[in-house]
């Protein structure tokens, strides 16, 4: 979607790693890998950034380690510039952008089987250290389930880790107060279907 309004695939990419880390500065090489785009695309995207002053670069002396014979050099490294006149804007646009990415998401799932319970966690709600990103019970094909995943993965631009659970084993789990269970259910998430409530 986003990429209809601003032109570009990687542009969108950049947007997203530079706005959602503001206090982060990033180098050429840095930024293809982070954001998995070709290079001389990632080149040409950020001088159409700093054109616009989206973001701004500063050369920085890179310093080689003792018994290098390599010289000094300087390294451009790139960061959002936060003081920009549309940056709250922007930055409330890739979140807004976010949300409807993972309604889509959700909403796909729900229509690949029965779905008893499915909650964002993780990645999603910016839990560090979760078990899961994504906790489905129901009864889904998970070869379908990967595809889709993968899928969202290119348009988020990181890895999801899913937990896909049957029902019966999500019932076993809960009665034996499973700590993999647990530390999601009692964890931050975003519940978006749970056909359990009060049951």
């Amino acid at each position: 979607m986003l990429e209809h309004l601003f032109g570009s695939k990687t542009r969108v990419k950049l947007l997203r790693l530079f706005l959602n880390h503001p206090d982060n500065s990033y180098y050429v090489r840095e930024i293809t890998r982070l954001t998995k785009a070709q290079i001389n695309a990632v080149r040409r995207e950020l001088k159409n950034l700093e054109d616009l002053e989206i973001i701004k670069s500063e050369e920085v002396k890179n310093i080689p380690k003792k018994n290098k014979k390599s010289s000094k050099r300087e390294k451009k490294y790139y960061k959002a510039n936060t003081g920009h006149v549309l940056f709250s804007e922007l930055k409330a646009l890739m979140l807004k952008a976010q949300v409807l990415l993972e309604y889509d998401l959700a909403k796909k799932i729900k229509n690949m089987g029965t779905v008893k319970y499915l909650a964002l966690t993780g990645i999603f709600v910016g839990f560090v250290g979760a078990p899961t990103d994504l906790f489905i019970v129901g009864n889904i094909k998970k070869e379908k389930l990967s595809r889709l995943i993968r899928k969202f993965e290119k348009e988020f631009n990181y890895e999801i880790n899913f937990t896909l659970m049957p029902q019966s084993e999500y019932k076993y789990r809960k009665d034996i107060t499973d700590r993999f269970l647990y530390s999601i259910l009692e964890n931050r998430k975003i519940v978006v279907v749970d056909e359990f409530i009060n049951k």
